[in-house]
């Protein structure tokens, strides 16, 4: 009697509550620990029951992201100034992406065709309704931003997670490779590798999060000068 009180009472299983448990899953363990299976564990249900509104793990995966997504966007107006505008959407992105690792790996995999996949990508061309910035590059600098923001969080995420990962980190690294180029003729094939390497510190921006911050805002300004130098009228 106990029990089927409490399975009346049992929450109503939604898609919602779906894509929320698996997003939680991929946030502590890692994508590919999502499963249908998993997901309904986490849940209390029996994974049959999920396939009436998950109909497999891709459309799965492909939820998750979008609802990720949503992080991005920024609420209300936009900064006036174009360069301001695609800046803030570039350290929303970078936030969201630190906070989901995963979702670099499944935005890499599959197209982003969902709702706020879509409202992303209005609002970065709204940063760009500078009138100076001609329609047909707009869609260029998107791409531009979006590349530069996409491949220094997967750089900055191997280099949380190597240690973990790989038992060993970046200090280690470094020492590792320091030796190698202390062979001898070693160095000689490598001598703009071999300064970078003195010393027994790891780099400040393996080390140091405000150092990570500050080479993301670098990377940045240095793409946008240059667009701005190429693109816009003196």
């Amino acid at each position: 009697m106990w029990a089927r009180d409490a399975a009346r009472r049992r929450p109503k299983l939604t898609r919602e509550a779906i894509v929320a448990a698996a997003v939680g899953i991929a946030d502590a363990e890692g994508v590919d620990a999502v499963s249908i299976r998993r997901v309904a564990t986490e849940l209390g249900a029996r994974a049959m029951s999920l396939y009436t509104h998950i109909e497999r793990k891709e459309d799965l995966l492909d939820l998750m992201a979008d609802e990720v997504t949503k992080e991005i966007l920024i609420p209300g107006e936009l900064p006036g100034d174009w360069r301001e505008a695609i800046s803030a959407i570039a350290r929303s992105t970078r936030a969201a992406m630190r906070r989901h690792p995963w979702l670099a790996e499944v935005v890499s995999r599959r197209p982003g065709v969902g709702p706020n996949a879509l409202r992303h990508v209005e609002q970065s061309l709204a940063a760009l309704s500078d009138p100076r910035i001609r329609p047909e590059w707009r869609p260029s600098i998107v791409s531009a931003v979006d590349d530069y923001t996409l491949g220094f969080v997967i750089r900055e995420t191997l280099r949380r997670e190597t240690p973990a990962r790989y038992g060993w980190d970046p200090g280690e690294r470094d020492a590792f490779i320091r030796s190698f180029l202390g062979e001898p003729g070693v160095a000689e094939e490598f001598p703009n590798l071999a300064p970078l390497l003195a010393g027994d510190a790891p780099r400040a921006a393996d080390a140091d999060a405000d150092a990570a911050d500050d080479e993301f805002e670098r990377g940045l300004r240095w793409l946008l000068d240059g667009m701005a130098r190429d693109l816009l009228p003196e």
